[in-house]
């Protein structure tokens, strides 16, 4: 749960913050809770929600113009798949706020980009841009850093 926080935020400190407050709304609301073997999951979605809700309240979204950028592709060619877990979680990490909500929301939490527009209050097209930005900035970091670490 807290690789989860962290990958939204950016950082430690609101990641525990939003780690605290999800799980304070989980012990808050566990009466809703129907089924307990479905707890895991319904922790992870209050987590997303958490942190999709503080994206709402402290990133400053911008459209990108998608000139030359490419179209979405397939989530099964992703390139980031055969790279060390550690460098990509550091260079999610560091990437610019909006872009990095997207890119964990849809490559790394499965959903999709009318459902991140409509949760993030963004348009569908500036959520495609964004994760492309960030797809592209993930790539030009860590193939930089495979060049110089070998």
């Amino acid at each position: 749960m807290y690789n989860i926080c962290i990958r939204m935020t950016g950082n430690p400190t609101d990641a525990q913050d939003m780690l605290q407050d999800a799980f304070m709304d989980a012990f808050r609301h566990l009466g809703q809770l129907k089924q307990p073997g479905a707890f895991a999951g319904w922790l992870r979605r209050i987590m997303i929600n958490k942190c999709i809700q503080f994206s709402k309240n402290h990133v400053r979204w911008s459209s990108l113009d998608q000139d030359g950028i490419d179209p979405v592709t397939d989530r099964a060619t992703a390139w980031w798949l055969n790279i060390p877990f550690q460098l990509v979680q550091e260079e999610i990490k560091n990437l610019p706020g909006g872009c990095r909500e997207v890119f964990v929301l849809y490559a790394l939490e499965d959903f999709g980009h009318k459902e991140i527009a409509r949760n993030l209050g963004i348009s569908e097209s500036t959520s495609k841009s964004q994760y492309q930005r960030a797809r592209k900035l993930l790539r030009e970091r860590i193939t930089k850093k495979m060049h110089l670490n070998g």
